[in-house]
């Protein structure tokens, strides 16, 4: 938390909120690390810097720089549990936990607040220059996966369909919310060996996996604990959930009691008659 649905939602909203000159005047670190060292050598080479986009990338989010010299750099962003990006009021005072502050030419300046510190701030000089970006699969919502593409990357995975999914070498962005959501619509019990899936199988998973990112990205994504939206909203996809938290629930479809178990250290919430055994 949070996955694709949530910092896709982040990534909208704060490139509405930008400035529309989008040049920075300074960055500042309040801290020397995160889940790894923040990358405080590269203040100066940010300072006047032009941001150039501000993607997605699975769970990531990908600050796109070039600087007086013309040179490419990239901010690499993953908000752990607790991370969000907030603009602060005129005058507002910077917070305890507002660990790196983007402060525009226009006067407004963008925090990234992370109370647990789970979260990250990389420099790579190239989009995919952290591990984790450059062995990340495809993106779900991309018109190059299609239901063939899913299919080939499990056919030699003997692992348990849930599992296999929560791999981002897999596929990118999904986690333990969308990924129990998305097997429940299609019908696939969550231990399910990710080998003995169909063609046919993979296309309606296919469909449904793609079905539920984006309505929860439409409902601005899913509020459960922590997660914010930019502007400090909450997300409402939770309101949908059929299965994910919701044990010993009726199920919403044929009433039998939702169950848990748990497959690779996460808890797995589904349905015994709506996700039958293979």
């Amino acid at each position: 938390m949070p996955e694709l649905p949530e910092v896709e939602t982040i990534c909208n909203g704060l490139n509405a909120m930008l400035p529309a000159s989008r040049v920075l005047n300074h960055i500042v670190f309040h801290r020397k690390d995160l889940r790894f060292p923040l990358p405080v050598e590269h203040a100066d080479w940010l300072h006047d810097a032009h941001l150039h986009s501000l993607t997605r990338r699975g769970k990531y989010l990908l600050f796109e720089w070039n600087n007086k010299t013309g040179e490419c750099g990239f901010l690499i962003n993953h908000l752990g549990m607790t991370g969000s990006w907030r603009r602060l009021a005129e005058t507002e005072p910077v917070g305890k936990h507002d660990h790196v502050c983007l402060h525009w030419t226009t006067g407004e300046v963008f925090a990234y607040r992370d109370p647990r510190r789970f979260g990250s701030l990389q420099w790579s000089t190239t989009a995919d220059g952290i591990s984790a970006l450059a062995e990340m699969g495809p993106e779900p919502l991309e018109k190059s996966w299609t239901s063939t593409v899913l299919h080939r990357s499990l056919e030699k995975r003997s692992g348990a369909i849930k599992q296999v999914l929560l791999d981002q070498k897999c596929v990118a962005g999904l986690g333990n919310i969308y990924v129990c959501e998305a097997l429940f619509r299609a019908g696939i019990a969550p231990d399910q060996p990710a080998s003995s899936l169909t063609p046919a199988d993979c296309t309606v998973l296919y469909r449904t996996i793609r079905a539920v990112l984006r309505k929860a990205i439409k409902a601005g994504g899913s509020t459960i604990s922590d997660f914010v939206q930019t502007g400090g909203g909450t997300g409402y996809f939770q309101h949908d959930f059929r299965v994910y938290g919701r044990e010993g629930e009726p199920c919403s479809t044929c009433g039998t009691a939702i169950q848990k178990m748990t497959i690779a250290g996460r808890g797995t919430w589904w349905c015994p008659v709506c996700q039958p055994a293979s």
